[in-house]
């Protein structure tokens, strides 16, 4: 591979690790400030043994979230110069404000909440924890709007001399239709996410206090039967929330870039109406749209392009042709294309990432609707789930949401390819901004250097995958503690790791490690 194909490889490789962490961090952050909300409200301890089980699992997955996104802004240095350099004017604002408005806000207020129990005023407290959930959020959007601005760039003119966008209108790169859909999606995907975990990890721990026959009076009972109740209604409100935004974002890549939704179909040529692809196989990973078969289901294409089902959907060949007739059939014979200079543009994105990875992304989706209306069932009217089939796969299915979101990540990405910002179609030809991820790369930094820092920064990332998991582990497996570490009532650990030499219980070792002062 060239140091094209190895920097996309790090880049995507990194930022898909980095991303499983956003969306839990996102969308447990709420969860958890509902809780510790509902705790002051009303004052019910089982909330506050809630707050701070989940409180717990949200602040390691904060911090290891920390430390994996701030490679994303080196790299942008270290492979990708060229990129920096073009998009440069209109990230320097939105990813100053992340950093100095939206993280400080989130990181300051974080520490707040985890040091200020029983010493500041509890409704202060309560306000610290919005404000860091606030902040990530906030912090969210600015990052969405950076790349939708990938996406859709508008609210820039081109300086005659360097070539590069020059942002005139800030308030526009902020309210750019495509972020504004991409952060309403994504809000409530990463609610899906949190409420998988609540309902996977709560079941399981129901169905371990039912086998042990331990008494439904229990407090800790409580605590997991309503996590996992309420991780199963917001997992379906989300879900219909994601269909939603998810039909207006494609509504809008269709008329913003075509050939993406095209490939994501397989749809070859032009149909009127268009029907949708549910499975199609053929010459797929040859990425040749050519005799392409596939089942589909009638006019359905036509209303999610165009809403109504009689609209023609134009076709991958057609598109390819109306690119080059725009953008050139070779890249430009200059050195900054490197390898590329001179060779044929495919502006067909790759059919099988796109294609799968949408499906993929639904498909997932559904799945994780699908758990928590089981969940909701299993323990209705008080009910507690004793299936292994369907605890354990709940607990599996947690990982459902996390595929759905990577992969749509996956598939908004590879499919503006091979532009690493796409021309806006609103304005004339003559005044669009885009540039292709050819240009894109480092020009002095060799394939051999790009292949060392991927290795690097894998090894390192899978590392801290397994500090992750494992951190995640104890504290799920010690269950709901009391404000020093201990198991609540009616629980007992595993003596191995839980007892001393001479047979007395001990503070859980993985509870020092993020524990709650108090």
């Amino acid at each position: 591979m060239d140091v094209l194909d190895v920097a996309r490889w790090q880049f995507g490789i990194t930022t898909v690790y980095h991303f499983l962490m956003v969306p839990l961090t996102i969308g447990l952050g709420v969860l958890v400030a509902v809780m510790h909300t509902m705790w002051v409200r009303t004052d019910n301890p089982e909330w506050l043994r809630m707050t701070r089980f989940w409180g717990r699992i949200y602040l390691i997955n904060f911090v290891l979230g920390v430390a994996t996104g701030l490679v994303q802004e080196f790299q942008f240095g270290l492979a990708w110069s060229e990129y920096s350099r073009f998009v440069g004017d209109v990230f320097g604002s939105l990813l100053a404000l992340e950093a100095l408005l939206a993280f400080f806000l989130e990181s300051t207020f974080l520490g707040l909440w985890i040091f200020g129990w029983g010493r500041i005023p509890k409704k202060v407290h309560l306000a610290a924890l919005w404000a860091a959930v606030i902040g990530s959020i906030v912090s969210a959007y600015f990052i969405i709007a950076a790349n939708s601005w990938m996406q859709h760039p508008v609210g820039v003119v081109t300086d005659d001399t360097t070539g590069r966008p020059v942002q005139v209108d800030f308030l526009a790169v902020l309210t750019n239709n495509t972020a504004l859909a991409a952060f309403s999606h994504a809000i409530v995907a990463a609610l899906m996410v949190a409420g998988a975990l609540l309902v996977g990890i709560g079941l399981w721990h129901l169905r371990e206090r039912k086998l042990e026959e331990r008494s439904t009076e229990e407090p800790d009972h409580g605590v997991w039967r309503r996590s996992v109740r309420l991780g199963g209604w917001v997992s379906l409100a989300a879900f219909v929330l994601v269909a939603l935004t998810g039909d207006w974002q494609g509504k809008l890549m269709y008329e913003q870039q075509p050939l993406k939704m095209s490939s994501a179909e397989a749809l070859c040529e032009t149909e009127a109406p268009a029907s949708f692809s549910v499975f199609a196989w053929s010459k797929l990973g040859s990425n040749e749209c050519d005799d392409v078969h596939s089942i589909t289901i009638p006019y359905i294409l036509s209303y999610l392009a165009h809403g109504d089902f009689s609209t023609a959907v134009p076709g991958v060949n057609e598109l390819q042709e109306e690119y080059s007739a725009v953008y050139g059939e070779t890249y430009p014979d200059d050195p900054s294309f490197g390898d590329k200079a001179g060779e044929p543009i495919d502006y067909t994105p790759v059919l099988s990432v796109t294609y799968w990875s949408f499906r993929l992304m639904i498909g997932m989706g559904a799945v994780s609707a699908g758990v928590a209306a089981y969940a909701l069932w299993a323990t209705r009217r008080g009910r507690v789930p004793t299936s292994r089939i369907g605890v354990y796969g709940s607990l599996l299915a947690v990982a459902a949401p996390f595929v759905a979101n990577s992969t749509g990540w996956i598939f908004t990405e590879m499919g503006r390819q091979p532009f690493v910002v796409h021309p806006n179609p609103d304005v004339p030809v003559e005044d669009q901004v885009y540039f292709f991820t050819a240009q894109a790369v480092s020009p002095g930094v060799t394939a051999a250097e790009v292949w060392t820092s991927l290795i690097a920064l894998t090894l390192v990332y899978g590392a801290l995958a397994v500090v992750e998991l494992w951190l995640i582990g104890r504290f799920v497996r010690a269950g709901v503690t009391t404000g020093d570490g201990h198991p609540t009532p009616g629980f007992t650990p595993d003596p191995p790791d839980d007892a001393d030499d001479a047979g007395a219980p001990r503070r859980d070792r993985a509870d020092d490690v993020l524990q709650f002062a108090h």
